[in-house]
């Protein structure tokens, strides 16, 4: 079946119903004359007579009943398909996927997934956790959040989150043993937590800031992993100092299981963006975890923000 059968279909529910050409056609917002070429070639089509027409009235054959009996069902389905696709436009429903680095997982998703889903109670949001750069679109996500550098030339992209300072951390059962560190020059003697970066395979070497002067630290420590996260927990543990992101790193610090050290050697990377695809219909549901987002996004930075120091030699 082509797009002109669902149309001439369309038409003889129409005319069926009102038992007019005249009143059918006004219905639909056609002329009579263009509705009754659409019967002809609908009969044509099928070879058979759907309708008895005069000049005074139209009622439908026997094979026409039969064929409403058959259409009246799909059509209502239709029409129903229809009015959930313009629900959604209108209001955030439905199944929502992400797809999103380690680190905007926990400090952009993490923090407001349960506002938006209780505000938003008709959506399912489900997230994907990955280093590696994906085709959003080919994985049947709606939308993707990394660093700026990930995000796809033809798509549309919205800042999130940033700039994000960097916070250098450590356990109190550590610092009881060693002196805490006033420069970075001084984790050379320290055991530091080292971190791969999933993306290109190469050691993370820190990067300090401080009077517009930078500074670049290859660190040595008993440990080494390629996920933000688990170098916090490393830090936790009492394993070594951990170069992580202030986001992350705070609701350990806010208990008092991590302290910071070199804040003010540390900088700010430039942060994060959301990505999808499409200028125009951004869909409802993406649409409010963008302005939720946005919305609990704090004030920036004022310090000239790095690139992001995790994805960048």
């Amino acid at each position: 079946m082509d797009r002109s059968d669902l149309r001439n279909l369309t038409a003889f529910v129409a005319v069926a119903d009102q038992r007019s050409f005249r009143a059918a056609a006004s219905q639909l917002g056609v002329t009579p004359s263009a509705l009754s070429h659409s019967m002809r070639q609908l009969e044509e089509r099928l070879g058979v007579r759907l309708l008895h027409r005069t000049t005074r009235s139209v009622s439908a054959t026997d094979a026409g009943l039969r064929l409403l009996d058959r259409l009246r069902p799909a059509m209502s389905q239709i029409s129903d398909a229809l009015e959930d696709l313009n629900q959604e436009r209108q209001r955030p429903l439905g199944r929502l996927r992400i797809y999103a680095v380690h680190l905007a997982g926990a400090a952009v998703l993490a923090p407001i997934w349960s506002r938006f889903l209780s505000t938003y109670p008709e959506v399912q949001l489900e997230i994907a956790l990955g280093e590696a750069p994906v085709d959003i679109v080919a994985k049947g996500f709606d939308a993707g959040i990394g660093p700026r550098d990930r995000v796809p030339t033809d798509m549309i992209a919205v800042r999130v989150a940033g700039p994000m300072k960097i916070a250098v951390v450590g356990a109190p059962a550590y610092f009881a043993r060693r002196r805490r560190p006033r420069s970075p020059e001084d984790l050379s003697r320290h055991s530091c937590v080292q971190y791969r970066r999933a993306t290109d395979g190469n050691v993370f070497v820190w990067p300090f800031e401080r009077n517009r002067k930078t500074h670049r630290i290859s660190v040595e420590g008993p440990v080494m992993v390629d996920d933000p996260e688990l170098a916090i927990r490393a830090a936790v543990d009492g394993l070594g100092i951990a170069y992580t992101i202030e986001a992350l790193a705070e609701p350990f610090l806010r208990s008092g299981q991590l302290v910071r050290v070199l804040e003010d050697w540390s900088p700010s990377f430039e942060g994060l963006f959301l990505y999808y695809p499409g200028h125009r219909q951004v869909p409802a549901t993406l649409r409010a975890l963008i302005d939720m987002i946005r919305t609990a996004r704090g004030p920036a930075s004022t310090k000239r923000p790095l690139k992001n120091p995790f994805t960048e030699d």
